[in-house]
């Protein structure tokens, strides 16, 4: 399947079944990305309030790339509070969202933690 996508002024075609899908680990505590884990959004944050923090999250990244290219040091600053608040809100930063007493392995390299197994019995390796 095709989808057209708009990207500063030209349309670009995206062939989605040669898009890779997310990897995320068995408990979706994490998603894999170039072999590190980044946390997840807390999956029990209900599906309104989730979209809320995503939006608040797309724009505050909006900022930061507006502040940038301003070179507006206090902007960019703001728009990264921004962006930081709206992580911890979503559970990728902060105190971890499960219960269970398992450590925040965020941005560890998958084959350095208790996952190393699992992902090199993965087909990609």
């Amino acid at each position: 399947m095709q989808r057209p996508l708009r990207r500063h002024n030209h349309w670009i075609t995206i062939v989605e079944s040669n898009m890779a899908e997310q990897l995320t680990t068995p408990d979706g505590r994490y998603l894999i990305v170039r072999g590190r884990l980044w946390r997840t959004s807390n999956p029990h944050l209900a599906p309104d309030h989730r979209q809320t923090l995503v939006n608040a999250l797309m724009a505050a990244r909006r900022a930061v790339g507006a502040a940038k290219r301003s070179t507006d040091a206090s902007a960019l600053a703001a728009a990264r509070r921004q962006v930081d608040a709206a992580k911890h809100a979503l559970g990728e930063r902060g105190p971890v969202w499960w219960t269970d007493g398992a450590p925040d392995l965020n941005r560890h390299m998958v084959h350095t933690t208790s996952y190393a197994e699992w992902y090199a019995s993965l087909p990609h390796q």
